[in-house]
């Protein structure tokens, strides 16, 4: 019999994906946790929620009772102690393996023995991640794609030992969210990583040889391929940052020289060039808002 799922933690929740992840649960009613280390990043990260279901408000696409039922069911910590109250806890840390076994660690000595833990990861292994738990068999992979308030496709990846249960709990759980869940195997870049990863470079590497400017870039692709979002502009969403961990992660495993950074893509996170989150990336941006706010 699968767990019931009634509250839901998210490590990681001050950033860009885990503060959508975490609107995906509260919106789908579930009692939702956020947890990071920074308070006065939790406290902007809530800000950019609230901000972005105002305008969802003002849109016409939510009702205020609504807003104020998924405000209501979200709260903020740097306590990580506070997850022991989660059914599941999905962690969307950065693409670092020993910090992601860590925090499976932490986890276990915080959480209730039959509590799911479920990893955003996009390109690590989840059999890898869940060694750092003494509960490998609870561990899932749940790729959720940016910005997760807005995109519904979740790929489900089972580690060796996630049994088989856990696996079913979780997708049972994405699908009353709302979400399109996909099975994919342990994989490298599961589905979307293994194809975008190198397809992103390519762009960069489009621009670094003056093939055309980023903007025609994006342009380009979204005219011709019907794409909603450029490639640069997707990462500047992400973080360029984000973009040379998954590189650093894809290309050892995989090695294939498309996947490794490029050197344009290094010397901009050199300057302080990350994309939306600083202002300014392949493109320029005012304020900080949510995407899609």
């Amino acid at each position: 019999m699968t767990k019931a799922i009634k509250t839901v933690g998210v490590c990681g929740a001050a950033g860009t994906m885990g503060a959508g992840i975490a609107l995906v649960a509260a919106r789908a009613g579930y009692r939702t946790i956020s947890f990071d280390m920074k308070v006065d990043a939790l406290e902007r990260a809530a800000k950019q929620s609230t901000s972005f279901l105002d305008k969802s408000v003002a849109r016409g696409k939510l009702e205020e009772k609504k807003r104020d039922e998924i405000l209501g069911k979200m709260s903020h910590t740097t306590d990580i102690g506070e997850l022991g109250a989660c059914d599941m806890v999905i962690e969307a840390i950065f693409e670092d393996l020993a910090v992601k076994r860590d925090l499976m660690k932490r986890l276990d000595e915080a959480c209730l023995d039959d509590t799911i833990f479920a990893s955003n990861t996009s390109t690590l292994s989840i059999t890898q991640i869940a060694s750092g738990s003494k509960r490998p068999e609870r561990v899932v992979g749940m790729h959720f794609c940016l910005p997760a308030q807005l995109m519904k496709l979740i790929e489900m990846s089972p580690g060796i030992l996630t049994s088989d249960e856990t696996f079913q709990t979780a997708w049972d759980w994405t699908k009353a969210c709302g979400q399109i869940p996909v099975k994919t195997q342990d994989k490298p870049g599961f589905i979307l990583n293994a194809l975008l990863v190198p397809f992103n470079n390519d762009a960069i590497r489009a621009v670094e040889a003056g093939v055309a400017s980023a903007e025609d870039v994006d342009k380009a692709i979204k005219t011709g391929l019907g794409y909603k979002m450029g490639p640069l502009e997707l990462i500047d969403l992400i973080g360029l940052d984000t973009q040379v961990r998954l590189c650093e992660a894809f290309y050892p495993i995989t090695l294939d020289p498309r996947a490794a950074t490029p050197p344009l893509l290094s010397r901009m996170v050199a300057a302080g060039l990350l994309g939306r989150k600083s202002g300014r990336g392949f493109f320029n941006y005012e304020g900080n808002a949510m995407f899609g706010a």
